[in-house]
């Protein structure tokens, strides 16, 4: 009897001193309610255990790291900021300033964000095409090339972009590779070896010193930039991995969309990359050059008007995820989305129930494959509940859709690395481009109809007939949404 008794007291005193961690935990940091919620759902119903997730996937960056990176200069561009701010605030009406002038405001605002005038954009769905095109313009590098991406896989296409890299260091190149170690499972020392011998620079971006101990899955450079000689840049959704051409067995066919950028906007992306490659290392810092952010350039024939968009958590301003809530709440026919993950919080969720409400078509497409089982289902979820309000939701049935596109009224599109998704809006660093030009939009959302044809469209039957535990799991899912 006394033993039993002695084991009570000892579960129910364990059981409290992990609620009271718990609690303490999830108020110390600045948090959504409804990741308090969540977390709390973790930490309380997986007692301990709970507390080992929350290692990898909870924890907040420090104030030192978000200091380094809030402190960061705009490089090369703040002047122009100051300028545009002065002129979209002015009663002054341009070519520029005219019809999307609330949105040039916004980004200006929010993240300094410069609109940019003379852009020739070309867009790739296919990763053949965009690798191909992508190691032909290193090729004709001649000063720098600037690589940041989420995914650097130790694989075929990895390896030939390392030996590109190293044969353009060895003729004097300055060569740069900015990789997330998270997304590019390691940190590959063997395969960046030759480029760092050849006089390359290979950073990991904000590793801990202390892996072990000081780990997370949340906070990753999920940006996916290239900038060569300050004139091509390159941003959206591809990484740089086999699967993404395609030769996973799970994925098949990899669909994704990229920009490639000529024009001012490039030097937008180029500040980008400088930001986060300062925050990165105190010992090769970059400083502001006419060799990096060339004054004399050739003035690019198109004039697609671009604003390079940055969001992460080392800021509560959220810049893509308002990006896109403008962009909703100010469409008047239309509004074309596609995403691998739609995990939408309450504010994006009700603006396209509101625009759908109102009688603007939406139309939402999802992948058929699920790569994260959780985040499938709650992608489900949502996306069901937008059904039941009337949007038209596809499934794209031809491999991998892995796009971030949003556009509304071919008039206005975003296209980069932010998904439809909290992590997203909240956890990652990304980089976006929202692009004011009618022919651009126009040419995403043909693209979206032509993927239509190799897509099954969901209706209401679809998911009442969903077997019972993937009703179960997607409730279950929509739960864990703010912390997927």
């Amino acid at each position: 009897m006394l033993l039993h008794f002695n084991l009570n007291f000892i579960t129910i005193s364990l059981l409290a001193i992990n609620a009271i961690l718990a609690f303490i935990i999830v108020f110390r940091g600045k948090r959504e309610v409804t990741a308090i919620w969540a977390w709390l759902l973790v930490l309380l119903g997986l007692p301990f255990i709970g507390f080992i997730i929350y290692m990898f996937i909870g924890r907040n960056l420090t104030s030192a790291k978000i200091f380094s990176l809030q402190t960061q200069e705009v490089l090369g561009i703040d002047k122009i900021v100051t300028n545009q701010k002065e002129l979209a605030n002015s009663n002054v009406t341009t070519d520029h300033f005219d019809e999307e002038n609330s949105f040039v405001r916004l980004f200006l605002q929010n993240d300094e964000a410069i609109l940019t005038f003379h852009n020739a954009v070309r867009i790739f769905t296919d990763g053949h095409k965009k690798f191909e095109q992508l190691f032909d313009d290193i090729q004709r590098a001649k000063h720098h090339i600037n690589i940041e991406y989420f995914t650097i896989y130790d694989d075929e296409i990895g390896n030939q972009l390392v030996d590109l890299l190293v044969a353009k260091a060895k003729k004097g190149v300055r060569v740069r590779v900015l990789f997330d170690q998270w997304g590019s499972h390691g940190r590959h020392e063997k395969m960046w070896r030759r480029l760092k011998e050849a006089g390359g620079q290979v950073l990991p971006f904000m590793a801990p010193r202390y892996v072990l101990i000081t780990f997370r899955m949340n906070f990753r450079d999920h940006r996916k930039l290239v900038v060569i000689d300050g004139n091509v840049a390159y941003i959206g959704g591809f990484n740089v991995g086999d699967q993404y051409l395609g030769k996973s067995k799970k994925f098949g066919y990899w669909r994704d969309t990229h920009l490639r950028i000529e024009g001012d906007a490039v030097l937008a992306v180029q500040s980008r990359f400088f930001t986060d490659w300062n925050a990165t290392t105190h010992k090769q810092q970059l400083t502001f050059s006419d060799d990096y952010f060339p004054s004399r350039r050739e003035l690019v024939n198109d004039t697609t008007a671009i604003q390079i968009v940055s969001s992460g958590p080392d800021n509560s301003d959220k810049q893509i995820q308002t990006g896109y809530l403008k962009m909703f709440a100010t469409a008047t026919e239309s509004i074309t989305i596609q995403t691998p993950y739609f995990i939408p919080d309450q504010a994006v969720l009700e603006v396209l129930r509101m625009a759908i409400q109102s009688g603007i078509r939406v139309r939402l497409m999802i992948p058929s494959i699920p790569d994260h089982p959780f985040v499938y289902r709650a992608t489900e979820y949502y996306a069901s509940q937008l059904l039941e309000v009337g949007a038209e939701i596809y499934r794209y049935d031809n491999g991998f859709l892995h796009a971030k596109m949003v556009s509304i009224d071919g008039r206005i599109a975003s296209v980069g690395s932010a998904n439809m998704d909290i992590r997203s809006f909240v956890l990652n660093f990304e980089a976006n481009a929202f692009l004011y030009d009618h022919e651009i939009a126009g040419a995403l959302e043909k693209i979206f109809e032509i993927d239509m044809q190799k897509s099954t469209r969901l209706s209401k039957a679809y998911f009442s007939k969903q077997p019972a535990w993937k009703h179960v799991l997607q409730q279950v899912s929509r739960l864990l949404s703010p912390i997927l």
